[in-house]
Protein backbone atom coordinates (compact mmCIF):
# COMPACT_ATOMS: atom_id res chain seq x y z
CA UNK A 1 0.00 0.00 0.00
CA UNK A 2 1.54 3.27 -0.49
CA UNK A 3 1.81 6.19 1.21
CA UNK A 4 -0.48 9.04 0.65
CA UNK A 5 0.26 12.40 1.84
CA UNK A 6 -2.91 14.16 3.64
CA UNK A 7 -2.80 17.56 3.13
CA UNK A 8 -3.56 19.72 6.87
CA UNK A 9 -6.35 21.61 7.15
CA UNK A 10 -5.05 25.32 7.84
CA UNK A 11 -5.23 25.80 11.62
CA UNK A 12 -6.06 22.17 12.79
CA UNK A 13 -4.04 20.11 14.49
CA UNK A 14 -3.24 16.66 13.89
CA UNK A 15 -2.86 13.11 16.02
CA UNK A 16 -0.51 10.36 15.27
CA UNK A 17 -1.57 6.42 15.79
CA UNK A 18 1.07 4.44 15.35
CA UNK A 19 0.43 1.08 14.09
CA UNK A 20 1.78 -2.41 14.16
CA UNK A 21 3.59 -2.15 10.96
CA UNK A 22 5.22 1.36 12.44
CA UNK A 23 3.00 3.54 9.23
CA UNK A 24 1.31 6.37 10.57
CA UNK A 25 -2.24 7.24 11.26
CA UNK A 26 -2.86 11.04 11.66
CA UNK A 27 -6.22 12.18 12.98
CA UNK A 28 -7.37 15.74 12.88
CA UNK A 29 -8.73 17.39 15.99
CA UNK A 30 -11.75 18.80 13.85
CA UNK A 31 -12.32 15.08 12.93
CA UNK A 32 -12.47 14.24 16.27
CA UNK A 33 -15.38 16.85 16.65
CA UNK A 34 -17.29 15.45 13.83
CA UNK A 35 -17.61 12.29 14.52
CA UNK A 36 -18.69 13.33 18.65
CA UNK A 37 -21.53 16.12 16.67
CA UNK A 38 -22.57 13.31 14.97
CA UNK A 39 -23.34 11.40 17.89
CA UNK A 40 -24.31 13.92 19.76
CA UNK A 41 -26.89 15.19 17.01
CA UNK A 42 -28.56 11.22 17.81
CA UNK A 43 -29.13 11.88 21.42
CA UNK A 44 -33.12 12.57 21.92
CA UNK A 45 -33.92 16.02 23.75
CA UNK A 46 -30.67 17.64 22.22
CA UNK A 47 -32.69 20.73 20.46
CA UNK A 48 -28.91 21.87 18.49
CA UNK A 49 -25.56 22.30 19.14
CA UNK A 50 -24.53 25.97 20.95
CA UNK A 51 -21.72 27.44 18.68
CA UNK A 52 -20.40 30.93 18.39
CA UNK A 53 -21.08 33.85 16.38
CA UNK A 54 -18.46 32.87 13.47
CA UNK A 55 -19.57 29.25 13.65
CA UNK A 56 -23.52 30.71 12.74
CA UNK A 57 -21.81 32.62 10.02
CA UNK A 58 -20.15 30.47 8.71
CA UNK A 59 -22.79 27.77 8.08
CA UNK A 60 -24.91 30.08 6.65
CA UNK A 61 -22.59 31.38 3.93
CA UNK A 62 -21.29 28.16 3.53
CA UNK A 63 -24.90 26.37 3.40
CA UNK A 64 -23.56 23.60 5.24
CA UNK A 65 -24.22 22.41 8.46
CA UNK A 66 -21.16 22.60 10.74
CA UNK A 67 -21.10 19.05 12.57
CA UNK A 68 -18.51 20.10 14.54
CA UNK A 69 -20.13 23.25 15.72
CA UNK A 70 -20.15 23.78 19.46
CA UNK A 71 -17.75 20.63 20.23
CA UNK A 72 -14.06 21.81 21.81
CA UNK A 73 -11.27 18.73 21.32
CA UNK A 74 -7.78 18.34 22.81
CA UNK A 75 -6.31 15.74 22.17
CA UNK A 76 -2.68 14.80 23.80
CA UNK A 77 -0.66 11.37 23.64
CA UNK A 78 -3.45 9.14 22.34
CA UNK A 79 -6.43 10.81 24.71
CA UNK A 80 -9.39 13.17 24.58
CA UNK A 81 -10.78 15.70 26.32
CA UNK A 82 -14.10 16.50 24.56
CA UNK A 83 -16.65 19.75 25.97
CA UNK A 84 -20.27 19.68 23.99
CA UNK A 85 -22.16 22.82 24.40
CA UNK A 86 -25.78 21.86 23.44
CA UNK A 87 -29.16 23.61 23.92
CA UNK A 88 -31.60 21.01 25.45
CA UNK A 89 -35.39 20.98 24.22
CA UNK A 90 -37.88 22.36 27.00
CA UNK A 91 -39.23 19.14 29.15
CA UNK A 92 -36.46 16.84 28.57
CA UNK A 93 -34.96 15.59 31.82
CA UNK A 94 -31.12 17.66 31.34
CA UNK A 95 -29.14 14.96 33.94
CA UNK A 96 -30.70 11.98 31.60
CA UNK A 97 -29.34 13.72 28.35
CA UNK A 98 -26.34 14.65 29.51
CA UNK A 99 -25.40 11.06 30.42
CA UNK A 100 -26.68 9.25 26.84
CA UNK A 101 -24.38 12.71 25.49
CA UNK A 102 -21.17 11.35 27.36
CA UNK A 103 -21.69 7.37 26.41
CA UNK A 104 -22.82 8.01 23.31
CA UNK A 105 -19.44 10.55 22.32
CA UNK A 106 -17.24 8.13 23.85
CA UNK A 107 -18.23 4.99 22.59
CA UNK A 108 -18.24 6.79 19.07
CA UNK A 109 -15.17 8.41 19.54
CA UNK A 110 -13.14 5.79 20.63
CA UNK A 111 -14.61 3.33 18.30
CA UNK A 112 -13.68 5.31 14.97
CA UNK A 113 -10.81 6.24 16.31
CA UNK A 114 -8.71 4.13 19.16
CA UNK A 115 -8.42 7.45 21.57
CA UNK A 116 -8.64 6.90 24.89
CA UNK A 117 -11.49 9.47 25.79
CA UNK A 118 -10.73 10.85 29.22
CA UNK A 119 -14.06 13.63 29.55
CA UNK A 120 -16.90 14.32 28.08
CA UNK A 121 -17.85 17.54 29.34
CA UNK A 122 -21.65 18.36 28.98
CA UNK A 123 -22.33 22.19 28.83
CA UNK A 124 -26.21 23.11 28.89
CA UNK A 125 -26.50 26.74 27.25
CA UNK A 126 -29.75 27.21 27.12
CA UNK A 127 -33.28 25.59 26.43
CA UNK A 128 -35.36 25.33 23.11
CA UNK A 129 -38.83 26.61 24.46
CA UNK A 130 -40.28 27.05 20.76
CA UNK A 131 -41.31 23.12 20.91
CA UNK A 132 -44.41 23.95 23.33
CA UNK A 133 -45.52 26.95 20.58
CA UNK A 134 -45.64 24.51 18.00
CA UNK A 135 -47.83 22.17 19.69
CA UNK A 136 -50.32 24.60 20.94
CA UNK A 137 -50.50 26.29 17.42
CA UNK A 138 -51.27 22.34 15.89
CA UNK A 139 -54.26 22.29 18.77
CA UNK A 140 -55.13 25.75 18.21
CA UNK A 141 -55.20 25.12 14.27
CA UNK A 142 -57.35 21.74 15.03
CA UNK A 143 -60.30 23.06 16.95
CA UNK A 144 -60.86 25.91 13.92
CA UNK A 145 -61.21 23.26 11.51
Amino acid sequence: MENEEIKNVEGTEEVTIDNKENNEIKIADDVVAVIAGVAVSEVPGVSSMAGGFAGGISEVLSGKKNLAKGIKVEVANKEAKIDVNIIVEYGTRIPDVAFEIQNRVKKSVETMTGLKVLEVNVHVQGVNTNVEETKEETEEEKKED
